[in-house]
């Protein structure tokens, strides 16, 4: 049994979102070059150019990439041999969220849902925690603003519509979304399970490496053929048209009820702001 303090917990939940609120990452950065490199559209061409500027200039002076520093979610993978010491572990990531969003100067954007009341400290987070092997914890930081967030859709399909429904859906989704998400998005998607299990897989989904493929050949080829599909939409960058509305699709699966074949779609902006540490 390894103890952990929750200390460490904190410190490394304000490290994360402080990182990840004004540090584009290096797989997103590349996938934009290349992307402007093949840009036809002069306007894409433009917008796509003033995105990795503004991206360079975040990092450079630490302010945040965007001024929707969004919702901070957190993805914590707790080895089953750890024992979390000094207090309420929930209660310590509550506190380096908090702090880094102070520290920062992030914009507090978290409210009560119908009185919207502001907690004015960007608290409380949501956070997706797993029991997995090991003395461990796994903690990545994927603070998520709400132009992309509000454009995701979940999708009960028959088991009749089957794979090209799926992937129907998918682009249906990218396309009734338009400008909206602040293209060019990431796509993350979740087939299977439950509707609240393909929503998770979805948004986790965005946690990967951006524009690595699927480690699942059937849906590697699928992500290649929806990427091919989303961009020939013509929307382009921020919606002004061009080749480049979206840079990547990510794909997560589990098997599902015989009698159901749920499909979720969660958006993502150019940012896919995420960073990940290990305790």
């Amino acid at each position: 049994m390894r103890e952990i303090d929750v200390t460490r917990v904190e410190e490394t939940v304000y490290a994360l979102f402080t990182s990840a609120c004004c540090e584009i990452g290096d797989d997103v950065l590349r996938l934009l070059e290349a992307r402007y490199e093949d840009e036809e559209s002069p306007f894409g061409k433009e917008v796509l150019r003033q995105l990795m500027e503004n991206d360079r200039l975040a990092a450079q002076r630490h302010m945040p990439i965007c001024q929707d520093t969004g919702m901070a979610v957190i993805f914590m993978d707790v080895g089953q041999d750890v024992h979390f010491t000094g207090g309420d572990v929930n209660e310590a990531i509550e506190r380096g969220v908090r702090r880094a969003y102070r520290d920062g100067c992030f914009r507090a954007s978290v409210l009560t849902p119908l009185t919207r009341v502001n907690t004015k400290d960007n608290t409380p987070a949501i956070v997706h925690m797993r029991l997995v092997p090991g003395e461990q914890v796994t903690l990545t930081a994927a603070p998520k603003g709400f132009g992309s967030e509000n454009m995701s859709r979940l999708w009960m399909l028959t088991p009749a519509q089957g794979i090209e429904g799926v992937k129907d859906c998918i682009v249906e989704t990218v396309r009734l979304a338009g400008g909206n998400p602040c293209p060019p998005v990431v796509v993350g998607v979740g087939i299977g399970g439950t509707a609240e299990r393909a929503m998770l897989m979805a948004k986790h989904s965005l946690t990967r490496n951006c524009g690595e493929p699927s480690s699942d050949p059937m849906l590697a080829q699928m992500e290649a053929e929806l990427l091919s599909r989303i961009n020939d939409l013509g929307i382009g960058p921020q919606g002004l048209g061009g080749r480049t509305t979206a840079l990547a699709v990510h794909i997560e699966q589990m098997p599902t009820h015989i009698a159901g074949l749920p499909v979720a779609v969660n958006m993502q902006c150019h940012a896919a702001r995420h960073k990940t540490a290990t305790i």
